[in-house]
């Protein structure tokens, strides 16, 4: 099974649509709320470069937003 950490704000949309991937398909995943946690946002931005959200984190791969044929992909889905 991957290891997968989702950035995410509660209000994004794309967060919203990427987490609902995820559970749908049962795929495990742990989830930081960059808006409240400072230290995964500049985890965040290190990683990826950027400040939008989602950012998904995919055994290392890095996904900016809701990219589902590169998070299929990733999880071999």
């Amino acid at each position: 099974m991957a290891n997968v950490t989702i950035y995410s704000t509660p209000t994004c949309p794309w967060c919203i649509k990427a987490k609902g991937f995820l559970k749908s398909n049962n795929i495990p995943y742990q989830n930081f709320d960059v808006s409240t946690n400072h230290d995964a946002a500049k985890e965040m931005i290190i990683k990826s470069g950027q400040k939008g959200v989602p950012v998904l984190d995919i055994d290392g791969k890095i996904i900016l937003g809701f990219d589902e044929k590169s998070i299929r992909n990733s999880l071999g889905i």
